[in-house]
């Protein structure tokens, strides 16, 4: 019996690896957080799957429960979890749990909020000379934060910046964020990425937070910040540079 912690996307079922959906078609129970994971997720599994349990309203004891249930009774469970698990999933705990009960388990990678709203907003998220490091972190709420985990302190890189959690504190980032990245620098607001109802609103740190208030958005969002969502003024990678070479390319230098 093993438990498997899959990495469910960010709620387009296309978007779940190969791997994760072959993995939830052969276990018996599956767990998901309908408050993260759209239904149509485990639409594919909804006549062959023996329990499905939305853990939505469930508590961690309540979870395990049911995983200790399966492992006695044999069957393998599919702990579905939103975006990738390694990515606030809050796996951590779960898997402290079932390893005090001696339960195998697997964990099954997934395509991440970040990776999907860049895609949704066609950016890319690294570009030469305005940034080579995405820093990916939430804003800070009931969760405590060291100090140099701080928003401002982060903001001092002016890396590109992923904010999970903190919509409802779009106003406190914002005014976090100016002193380090001006008022001018491009931000972005993804509701609900790759979901049904998904949108977003683009903008700068000086108008953003009207533009959220306009869409009234609340919930479920990603904030990406930095320069390299609203600009043409980079420079080629050497990648694909003729003028590089690198163990699989050679310079061809020309004929005289």
């Amino acid at each position: 019996m093993t438990v498997y912690f899959i990495g469910a996307g960010p709620g387009d079922p296309d978007l779940m690896t190969i791997k994760a959906v072959k993995t939830m078609a052969r276990c018996p129970v599956i767990l998901y957080a309908g408050s993260l994971i759209p239904t149509q997720v485990i639409d594919s599994v909804r006549e062959s799957a023996e329990a499905i349990y939305d853990t939505a309203e469930m508590n961690l004891d309540e979870t395990t429960a049911v995983i200790e249930k399966a492992a006695k009774e044999g069957k393998d469970v599919a702990r579905l979890q939103c975006g990738d698990p390694a990515l606030y999933g809050a796996i951590g705990e779960q898997i402290r749990r079932i390893e005090a009960l001696g339960i195998d388990y697997e964990v099954i990678p997934g395509v991440s909020a970040v990776a999907a709203s860049a895609a949704m907003l066609k950016k890319e998220l690294t570009l030469s000379g305005v940034s080579q490091t995405v820093i990916m972190t939430r804003y800070e709420g009931k969760t405590p934060f060291p100090e140099r985990e701080r928003l401002p302190a982060l903001a001092q890189s002016g890396a590109t910046l992923a904010i999970h959690l903190g919509i409802t504190r779009i106003h406190k980032i914002v005014e976090e964020l100016i002193p380090h990245y001006g008022e001018d620098c491009p931000i972005a607001v993804c509701y609900r990425t790759s979901w049904p109802d998904q949108d977003y609103v683009v903008g700068t740190l000086a108008d953003i937070v009207a533009k959220v208030r306009l869409k009234k958005f609340t919930r479920t969002c990603l904030i990406l910040v930095g320069k390299v969502l609203d600009t043409e003024d980079f420079a080629d990678s050497y990648l694909y540079d003729k003028g590089q070479a690198h163990i699989f390319r050679k310079i061809h230098k020309s004929k005289k």
